[in-house]
């Protein structure tokens, strides 16, 4: 999720201008006159003038002068007068970069605010903290200084000035050829063990070079190719890894003119999403001293006070000339549609999409423009990516990209080696510290993988393939764009519509399938011989119309008006089709938050109900799926691809159905809001029953992982030159099925969730830890007490006993209350008996009831 990256300064068409300050630059070549007045001082002073300390230089004139030697390419810098104590935003993004090194092509990076200080002879680039503020008219503001470090970045000594036209000159190769701006290698992880992760060497002061120069009036942008050496690595990374001693990373640094408009920040609240630029207000008294910037884009009506205005300058995006054809339409529909909700914040045709010519004069890693970028990556980072870049000092979005993987269409899983843990992505890892990324493309990917098996499958024609296709890609896109407005994640909106209202066109085609865009939805798909509605939301929603409304409504003049009409706004928050939630409440990772309707991959009211449905058409899919797979003249890694994606849906399907027990609904509306119910309410007894049972059925019981004959023995990679070296390429069929039992068992014994059981009597939960407990051995055990035990189910049986243990080990009771001790040992006591039965039964049987009891008595013993 990228933001477009225009200047409010700029205008944005098929010629770039600049509006707004007339001004020229500071940075302007001297007249003749000034020049030679500059000389006579640089003599006196015996020093060198700009003038000859550049004459084997090109010159680069824009915000800052640079000039590059025409004969070794090394650069100096020009620093104005004028400029020395003023303010710049800084930004830098990655041109080219490689997935080991933790970067990739457009991502977006650093964003500050900086200062350029002289002190003596030498020039400062001093990067200043805008995380706090003080009241000007509090007489702590002379104190805003105190205990708060800036960071001077780089010192360089001025090497040649005119006096006259009040310009310094300083060497820019150690500014920009060293990561003095910006930290490009990533820092090791002290969890990871050295030797095991592809690592970037040093960096090579010969071969790091500068590519490319642009300077514009209201900024400088300067590519530097950083070439790192290792001549000895242990780990050698993929084939996108040329030679691992030798990696290259492509980086932009920006200088951004400081924004000088009309703009004027509007600040966060915890009922509606947005990205922020956070910052304290340390001369408050408020328990909550906060003053967060929301990320928005600087939109003005050419007709102030009309109900509907085309906007001053509307933001433009651009569809790079690398996108797919046959895409287009779906991208450009995908970014139009969010023209619905700024409508409802009074803006028409708020934004706008061209098509970059291939004949383009500008590429996109000019930060004038917004562009839509589309790549095929060997190891794809994301399915879709679009983050912003913003003035730290206000919040406004000054420019934004949107990158897209062409594995969004493909049929092929993004890792095709991680044979157990295809199809989930549950646990976020950042790709690097300093970037936000999204997982919506990969989720939407892998959905859209299901439903194309599924209805092909069922029957289904050519259209409906590619409906499904088009749908999904209009939902990235509307996601995508959605960040770039500034929106964060909504994972509470998929739970809108009742399961009735899934498949009614009159009413999804309208205010959408879910809440808001900015979900991970996952594909809305009716069972064989039903009737199917959308595929995919491809509407804004009515969260996103408020959200929008909130952001970028136009302010009134009168502070105590202003603040009375956003507080109005923001009161519908407890209306249901305005939920909210973001990454920090949603409960895709066991033990992290609490409420289950903030959750990845669900979707309506009835969430459990839904995710039955899901795996029933699992089955059903699976049914034909050796069928559907047998093309003669095909390998058979197609059929593989099709059992990873639907035995992944059946995974995420029991993980969304776990998180309702132990779990508590949330409610954020303030005090006295109308509508609100409370801050914390458990989820009915019935429901976390009903959730547990869904998993008996589903997850547990003795039939839940079968598979028609013949679809294991056919599990095949086909075969590429020694990919499967070092390991073998059999189908690993119970690893696979119990890392779904692993995933939920993470959930249910989790110490925090257990914890939570009893602390939710205390304010209305009736679903006890006992009862939950003695639920889950039941399902576990029950089915097959008094006969034998199949494969999958010895797994589950001996991982939920070991399970149990670890809570009384030395190291578990660390972790878990006391509480839960004892309800592990109370388990354990009776999983134990169930060992104890040993006649009847056959020897597999036997001998797994004998490691059950000696897991317990090396548990029971040690404690």
């Amino acid at each position: 999720m990228l933001t477009h990256r225009i200047l409010t300064a700029f205008l944005i068409g098929s010629a770039p201008v600049v509006a707004g300050c007339a001004r020229p630059s500071a940075s302007q070549a001297p007249s003749p006159k000034q020049a030679a007045a500059g000389a006579d001082t640089a003599k006196k002073n015996g020093t060198k003038t700009i003038a000859e300390a550049t004459e084997s230089s090109r010159k680069i004139e824009g915000l800052f002068t640079v000039y590059q030697d025409t004969t070794d390419g090394s650069t100096q810098l020009a620093i104005a007068k004028d400029q020395v104590g003023k303010e710049f935003i800084y930004f830098m993004h990655t041109v080219n970069g490689v997935l080991e090194a933790r970067t990739f092509r457009g991502a977006f990076r650093r964003n500050n605010v900086f200062t350029i200080r002289k002190t003596f002879d030498k020039i400062e680039f001093v990067t200043v903290n805008t995380s706090y503020y003080f009241d000007r008219n509090n007489a702590l503001h002379r104190a805003a200084d105190a205990n708060i470090s800036p960071a001077v970045l780089a010192v360089e000594k001025i090497v040649a000035q005119d006096s006259a036209a009040s310009v310094y000159l300083i060497k820019a190769d150690d500014l920009f050829l060293k990561e003095a701006l910006a930290q490009i290698k990533p820092s090791p992880n002290p969890n990871v063990k050295p030797g095991t992760r592809f690592t970037l060497g040093n960096l090579s002061k010969d071969k790091t070079k500068v590519v490319s120069i642009k300077s514009y009036p209201l900024n400088t942008d300067v590519v530097v190719e950083y070439v790192y050496e290792n001549t000895a690595p242990m780990v050698r990374g993929s084939q996108a890894v040329t030679d691992p001693r030798y990696v290259s990373i492509a980086v932009q640094h920006s200088f951004i003119e400081m924004p000088e408009n009309e703009y004027h920040p509007r600040f966060d609240d915890a009922r509606v999403g947005y990205f922020t630029t956070q910052v304290t207000d340390l001369t408050s008294t408020s328990a909550t001293p906060y003053r967060d910037l929301i990320d928005r884009w600087h939109l003005e009506k050419k007709i102030p006070g009309a109900a509907l205005s085309e906007p001053v300058e509307p933001i433009v995006w651009w569809i790079e000339n690398t996108t797919p054809v046959e895409f287009r339409d779906a991208i450009r529909e995908g970014v139009l549609r969010w023209n619905r909700a700024f409508e409802k914040a009074g803006f028409q045709n708020a934004i706008q999409v061209k098509v970059q010519p291939d004949d383009a004069d500008w590429d996109a890693g000019d930060i004038r423009y917004n562009v839509l970028r589309w790549t095929s990556s060997p190891v794809p980072p994301f399915g879709g990516y679009g983050p912003n870049f913003v003035n730290p000092r206000t919040g406004q979005v000054l420019g934004a990209d949107i990158m897209l993987e062409w594995i969004y269409v493909t049929n092929r899983v993004r890792y095709e080696r991680l044979y157990e843990t295809a199809g989930l992505s549950l646990e976020r890892e950042p790709l690097l510290d300093d970037v936000f990324t999204c997982s919506a493309g990969h989720e939407l990917h892998l959905s859209t993988l299901f439903g194309l098996q599924a209805l092909k499958a069922f029957g289904a024609d050519e259209v409906e393939m590619k409906a499904v296709v088009n749908q999904g890609l209009i939902s990235l896109v509307l996601h995508e764009v959605g960040h770039t407005l500034g929106l964060s994640h909504n994972m509470r909106a998929s739970q809108m519509l009742a399961p009735e209202a899934m498949h009614n066109t009159a009413i999804t085609s309208q205010q959408g399938l879910i809440g808001s865009v900015m979900d991970y939805e996952n594909i809305n798909l009716a069972k064989r011989g039903e009737t199917q509605g959308e595929y995919y939301t491809t509407t804004p929603g009515p969260y996103d119309l408020w959200a929008v409304e909130y952001g970028y409504s136009e302010a009134l003049t009168d502070p105590a008006a202003e603040q009375r009409r956003l507080e109005a706004i923001l009161a519908r928050s407890t209306e249901p089709a305005l939920a909210f939630g973001n990454d920090a409440d949603d409960m895709r990772a066991a033990g992290r938050a609490i409420d289950p309707r903030v959750m990845i991959n669900d979707m309506s009211s009835d969430a459990i109900g839904y995710m039955e449905d899901r795996v029933q058409i699992v089955r059903d899919v699976m049914a034909d799926l050796r069928e559907k797979y047998a093309s003669p003249g095909t390998s058979y890694h197609e059929l593989r691809t099709g059992y990873l994606i639907l035995t992944g849906q059946h995974g995420n399907a029991a993980v969304v159905m776990s998180r309702y027990i132990g779990g508590v609904y949330l409610d954020r509306a303030v005090v006295g809001q109308p509508g609100a119910t409370q801050p914390f309410a458990p989820v009915p007894a019935a429901e976390q029953r009903r959730a547990m049972r869904a998993l008996r059925t589903y997850l547990f019981a003795p039939d839940a992982f079968d598979a028609p004959e013949g679809v294991y023995n056919h599990l095949q990679l086909q075969r590429r030159g020694f990919g499967h070296f070092g390991t073998t390429e059999d189908p690993k069929i119970h690893a696979r099925a119990l890392f779904f039992q692993k995933l939920v068992l993470d959930h249910l014994l989790h110490p925090v969730v257990l914890a939570r059981l009893s602390d939710t009597r205390l304010y209305g939960n009736e679903y006890t830890l006992a009862e939950m407990m003695g639920e889950l051995t039941d399902a576990i055990f029950a089915a097959d007490r008094r006969g034998n035990v199949n494969t999958f189910r010895q797994n589950a049986q001996l991982e939920y006993t070991n399970r149990l243990a670890a809570v009384l080990s030395t190291e578990g009771k660390k972790k878990y209350d006391y509480l839960a001790q004892s309800m592990a040992l109370h388990q354990l006591k009776e999983v134990e008996r169930i060992a104890a039965r040993r006649t009847g039964v056959n020897e597999e049987t036997r001998a797994h009831r004998a490691h059950l009891a000696h897991v317990i008595d090396q548990a029971l013993d040690a404690d």
